[in-house]
């Protein structure tokens, strides 16, 4: 028995795996959820002065048992202040069956994938099948990894990029150009850039609603996506209970998503909503039934994402002999 651990950088993991595999990681998670084959309990939340930490965990078996838990340090001054990223963390992998640590990997990648993931999986199954035109709000490191994701379910040919710092709207629509066969220009008012959109993604740090009802048109497909903590909050509470919503995990969406905020204003119920995304996949619950049916995707960020997503990167590493191992402890001798 090996107590060797294996250690997984960002670049390490970016060389395993594509978009379209957290794709699949993604979806093996929740699928997974509704069969019994996993599970996670709500997450912890650390406040601090600049910033905060969430700590999430999840069992998945994927005919091995894992568990995975993962510190992310959330400190959106970093990239200004100490020249350091907004998200940092690890990802812990250990083996179910017996408890040792398998893995340690770097969060940042897999957080900002397996989230934009979510997003293509939601979009998939909620948006418009035709739909083309997606205005990203906010476009910070989140924002490229979501358009990227998107354009591996959807016929997007324009971006319209809008972001309360523009210098880093024009930034994101530059490296869109530069990176995708799409136009991708930025846009100056969020109201007239929302209403030309499909699809619209919001990942911001917002603390009051930047999306009101009159914002959005019939048929359009919202992945909220910021809202990732109780205190911030992305879509009027008018908005979510105009809209079918659905979430990733009802459970935690009632007490932190946008979710959260509209029944806290009396808006909506946690009956009102629509399904979780696991039943949408497994069909037990439908997607869109209708072209003119606003649906918003209250994204949360849920720890199966993490550990389903981790687990495939763990086994192709294990594969091609990726990545560093360490030694923490020495293993039993008998």
């Amino acid at each position: 028995m090996s107590a060797r651990i294996r250690l997984l950088s960002q670049a390490d993991i970016a060389k395993l795996m594509h978009p379209s595999d957290y794709l699949e990681a993604v979806e093996a998670g929740f699928r997974a959820a509704k069969q019994g084959r996993a599970d996670s309990p709500p997450p912890m939340h650390l406040h601090s002065q600049d910033g905060e930490f969430h700590a999430k965990g999840a069992s998945y078996d994927n005919g091995r048992p894992y568990v995975a838990l993962k510190l992310n340090g959330n400190f959106p001054s970093n990239p200004q202040l100490n020249g350091l990223p907004t998200i940092q963390g690890a990802i812990l992998l250990a083996d179910a069956a017996n408890g040792s640590l398998l893995a340690i990997l770097d969060s940042a990648e897999v957080t900002l994938q397996r989230t934009a993931a979510a997003t293509a999986l939601a979009a998939r199954h909620l948006a418009r099948p035709d739909s083309a035109i997606v205005c990203m709000v906010g476009c910070g490191g989140q924002a490229l990894p979501q358009l990227t994701a998107l354009l591996g379910v959807l016929p997007i040919r324009q971006c319209l990029a809008f972001d309360m710092d523009a210098d880093k709207a024009g930034e994101f629509a530059s490296n869109a150009l530069a990176r995708f066969d799409i136009d991708c220009d930025v846009a100056s008012d969020l109201h007239q850039a929302a209403l030309l959109a499909d699809v619209i993604v919001t990942v911001t740090s917002a603390r009051t609603p930047i999306l009101e009802v009159e914002d959005v048109k019939p048929g359009t497909f919202i992945a909220a996506v910021g809202s990732d903590s109780p205190d911030k909050n992305e879509i009027a509470p008018a908005l979510m209970a105009a809209s079918t919503v659905v979430v990733d995990v009802l459970e935690q969406c009632v007490v932190m998503g946008d979710l959260h905020h509209a029944i806290a204003a009396g808006a909506m119920a946690e009956q009102d909503v629509h399904a979780d995304l696991g039943d949408v996949v497994m069909g037990t619950a439908p997607g869109r039934e209708g072209a003119d049916q606003i649906i918003i995707f209250d994204s949360t960020g849920t720890a199966l994402e993490d550990a389903a997503s981790a687990a495939l990167i763990y086994e192709r590493a294990m594969e091609k002999g990726t990545g560093t191992d360490l030694l923490l402890a020495k293993p039993l001798v008998s």
